[in-house]
């Protein structure tokens, strides 16, 4: 394959040109008729809490299948092989049934309008403050990782300078958020899921034919990499060498419950899709339909990693230009015709579009109302703060621009983000969890938890890992052990703090804590929900047992 001199050039012509204006037309056509609308800022941040749970179920999924699926999962596979897989099975299946099953009663049920939120009425303003500054800081690093992802796109396919493509994108994204607010983002986020579709499924069957079929890639794949590459458990016994740098241990505690649940059960991003669900019923189905098709998009990003690691040996290694964020873009130069380009380079556009408008369009939600409406401008009429919710929207476009380039500085964008959660979203996930299975659990707990468990990740990343304390075997298994450190501190802390310090008074814990209950958990479902096929346990574990069933070809 070759690599063009002047840079990373896609061959588009006037066809791929005008697909890719069709879409941009219709997701803004979207924005428009959205926003007749939003009329109060509950429309605004959660769509009046109004939508079904098969919008926001795809919604949901589309929300994840950003920079982190597409370029950060094809990178993963090109750097790491079939261990990929663990992101998705281990990594995100059981988290996001817990999410529906567990966590969603008492989300929805407790009326809040963000994760944060549920802080404040659990604790206290403390940590309902410092988790709410936390998930804002975090959501604009994120939603840069998306920029930079949408700026190699636009940079590949227009031979913009990275910046101008930075800007542009982002700026994009602005004008729909800001005209209709989350019902602009979850409508495009449903369109932009089938385009996704659209765009890596002949990708994926294109480099199949390529390197001769499964059976060709997997040859020639042992022969450069070894046995270990192509399957998922093979080498991760304590002390063994594998491609990820982690034993079994790390990836079933860092990733499959630390991270896994860490970011899928306390991620506004996503959370914010279910509490815009019409009702208690759709709003715990909402995780659990993302997940039947979170458990086979694996597919259509590890195998183009696993073609572009044959077909450019290069791809991140040392002396060379190419990073292993290049997959995607490469494969794309190499092995599409022109219209199959254009719905390949719309579906690119669309897939960091919607991770980027879901952090955006989470991080007005919390600021506003849980910074701004709490703390600084109180008890204003709704009109303010639907006003408000639409400037700082536009301000944090402009912040993520400028994170977009503190992500340029990573080759393997999936560490970037393995890294921002095990810092946030884990200690987020320690609070979370002991705060709602425990009662004594007391109100101050909760700002040390998140204090201790954010200080302890970041310093087993940055003193105790690279400066080399203990060897690591790379970045994804010190995230995984900072993950594990990170929730260890925070729980530990919360124990300390609690043996120490008031309880909140029982009575404020209902609905809040396991055991209790609430009018809105009581929600009886709407005519057509209670259907067999629709109850929330039969999908939770029909998902487990099909993620399950996925690891027995890739673990002998």
């Amino acid at each position: 394959m070759q690599y063009l001199a002047e840079g990373l050039r896609l061959p588009t012509n006037g066809l791929d040109y005008a697909i890719l204006a069709i879409y941009f037309a219709v997701v803004l056509g979207i924005g428009f008729a959205a926003r007749r609308s939003v009329k109060t800022s509950l429309d605004f941040f959660l769509s009046g809490r109004s939508l079904p749970a098969w919008v926001t179920g795809l919604a949901f999924v589309a929300a994840n299948l950003g920079a982190t699926e597409i370029l950060g999962m094809a990178a993963t596979g090109a750097q790491y092989g079939v261990a990929v897989v663990h992101w998705y099975w281990i990594g995100a299946i059981p988290a996001m049934v817990f999410l529906g099953l567990v966590m969603m009663p008492f989300y929805y049920g407790s009326k809040v309008r963000s994760v944060p939120e549920f802080l404040l009425q659990r604790f206290d303003k403390s940590a309902h403050l410092l988790s709410s500054i936390l998930f804002a800081f975090a959501s604009i690093l994120i939603a840069g990782v998306n920029l930079y992802a949408l700026s190699i796109v636009v940079e590949a396919l227009l031979g913009w300078p990275q910046w101008v493509s930075i800007v542009v994108a982002g700026f994009f994204v602005l004008a729909y958020i800001t005209i209709g607010g989350l019902s602009s983002a979850i409508y495009n986020e449903v369109l932009q899921f089938f385009v996704i579709l659209a765009a890596l499924i002949p990708l994926t069957l294109l480099g199949l034919k390529r390197v001769g079929g499964w059976d060709g890639l997997t040859d020639s794949l042992t022969k450069q990499y070894g046995d270990n590459f192509l399957s998922a458990w093979g080498g991760t016994g304590i002390g063994d060498a594998n491609p990820l740098g982690a034993n079994w241990l790390t990836i079933v505690l860092g990733l499959g419950f630390v991270l896994s649940f860490g970011y899928w059960t306390t991620n506004f991003a996503e959370v914010q899709r279910a509490l815009s669900a019409k009702n208690l019923s759709a709003a715990k189905r909402t995780p659990l339909i993302a997940a039947f098709p979170k458990i086979f998009i694996v597919f259509i990003v590890m195998i183009p990693g696993l073609v572009a690691a044959v077909l450019v040996p290069k791809i991140g290694t040392a002396g060379s230009d190419l990073t292993y964020n290049d997959a995607i873009p490469l494969l794309m130069q190499e092995l599409l015709p022109n219209g199959v380009l254009g719905i390949a380079v719309t579906g690119l556009l669309a897939a960091f579009m919607a991770g980027m408008a879901a952090n955006v369009s989470s991080f007005n939600t919390v600021f506003t109302a849980d910074i701004w409406a709490k703390y600084v401008v109180k008890d204003r009429e709704d009109t303010y703060y639907l006003k408000f919710g639409r400037l700082i929207t536009a301000i944090g476009v402009v912040a993520s621009i400028g994170t977009a380039f503190l992500a340029s500085s990573f080759s393997n964008i999936m560490g970037y983000l393995q890294t921002l959660f095990s810092f946030f979203n884990v200690p987020m996930f320690v609070v979370f969890i002991i705060g709602m299975f425990w009662k004594r659990a007391s109100m101050k707990s909760g700002v040390w938890g998140l204090l201790a468990g954010t200080s302890a990740a970041m310093i087993n990343y940055f003193v105790i890992y690279k400066q080399g304390i203990i060897d690591i075997p790379s970045d994804q298994g010190a995230n995984f052990v900072s993950a594990i450190v990170g929730f260890v501190a925070g729980a530990l802390v919360m124990v300390l703090v609690t043996l120490f310090t008031a309880p909140k008074p029982e009575a404020e814990l209902a609905g809040l804590v396991y055991g209790t209950t609430s009018p809105g958990m009581q929600e009886a479902p709407e005519e057509g929900d209670s259907a067999w096929y629709r109850r929330p346990a039969l999908l939770g574990w029909g998902a487990i047992v099909l993620a399950a069933a996925c690891y027995i070809p890739y673990s002998f």
